[in-house]
């Protein structure tokens, strides 16, 4: 089973590696990827042709930076996650999935143990959750770091962050903007005009951490300057709910999610919710033999329920 909608990975600089890429590939989920012109040539000698995006400068001219410097330097990845954005809508699409290039996985969370997915069932199954809902602006899996087999996890949570992989509804009145932490920003725009955000942990994703690997932004960016930049734009942007701090040896940045926890996801008008378990045909099996199994059960087994629940 594949996703509904369309699911495009902005990427640069990563030709040679291509990890969300090479997940998906193995996966046989279709994908588009936006790339800039220059690099062209590197990405068509690895991927097929058919699924390359070459990003329209004037997105990167029109760009909103949030700060004074222009072109001076690279304005990020939003501006090509604007790119993806008009053209999931020109293609009549009412959401789209948008990646980072730097995702190695995607897991299930089940009974306490993530599991390497082997196809695309999981995007279809957060798709039809969040479809249930007419207030939700934005939903993705959460980060496999952030969802430790020893923790008690509720299959997902609402009103806060979403990182890295976005399913975005296409018709919320916003675009990306801000040189970086421009998730974090997409993400406190909706909450604060009172769309609500999911957060998978049944589902997960699992993401290089951004400075561990060549491409993106580590040689414009944080090689160069570090955090202090990104994380005191965030402040500057939202300082009701965002604030900077020193921690793990470098500058980061903090969010108050607390002032959305009252906001509610609303059903659509006609939708009941079904009773008992779907696994949309899901089944555990041994990577190495092929064969099925039974998993183990665990104290927590609502950390692994499926999305009827």
């Amino acid at each position: 089973m594949n996703p509904e909608f369309p699911l495009y990975i902005v990427s640069k600089g990563r030709a040679d590696s291509r990890l969300t890429a090479k997940a998906l590939e193995s996966m046989r989920v279709p994908f588009l990827i936006v790339i800039e012109e220059q690099e062209y040539g590197q990405y068509a000698a690895v991927i097929d042709r058919k699924k390359i995006l070459v990003l329209d400068k004037k997105y990167q001219r029109d760009y909103e930076t949030c700060d004074d410097l222009g072109l001076e330097k690279s304005v990020g990845p939003g501006a090509a996650r604007n790119f993806a954005w008009d053209h999931a809508v020109a293609g009549g699409y009412a959401w789209h999935w948008v990646m980072d290039d730097n995702i190695r996985h995607f897991m299930r969370l089940h009974c306490n143990k993530r599991h390497m997915v082997a196809d695309g069932t999981v995007f279809r199954c957060m798709e039809d959750f969040v479809l249930r809902y007419a207030n939700v602006g934005m939903a993705g899996p959460n980060y496999a770091m952030f969802a430790a087999e020893r923790d008690k996890l509720p299959p997902f949570i609402t009103n806060t962050r979403i990182y890295s992989c976005n399913l975005i509804r296409n018709d919320v009145p916003f675009r990306w903007r801000g040189r970086y932490n421009e998730d974090t920003d997409l993400s406190l725009r909706m909450l604060k005009a009172g769309w609500c955000t999911i957060q998978f942990n049944a589902f997960l994703q699992q993401k290089i951490n951004t400075q561990k690997i060549k491409g993106g932004n580590t040689a414009e960016f944080y090689a160069k300057e570090g955090t202090y930049n990104k994380s005191r734009m965030l402040a500057e942007m939202h300082p009701d709910v965002a604030r900077m701090m020193y921690r793990f040896g470098r500058v980061h940045h903090y969010v108050d999610y607390r002032p959305f926890k009252n906001l509610r996801l609303r059903l659509r008008d006609g939708v009941t919710l079904p009773e008992g378990t779907n696994d949309y045909g899901m089944t555990l099996r041994n990577r190495e033999t092929g064969g099925m199994h039974e998993p183990t059960r665990r104290k927590n087994p609502g950390a692994g329920r499926s999305p009827s629940q």
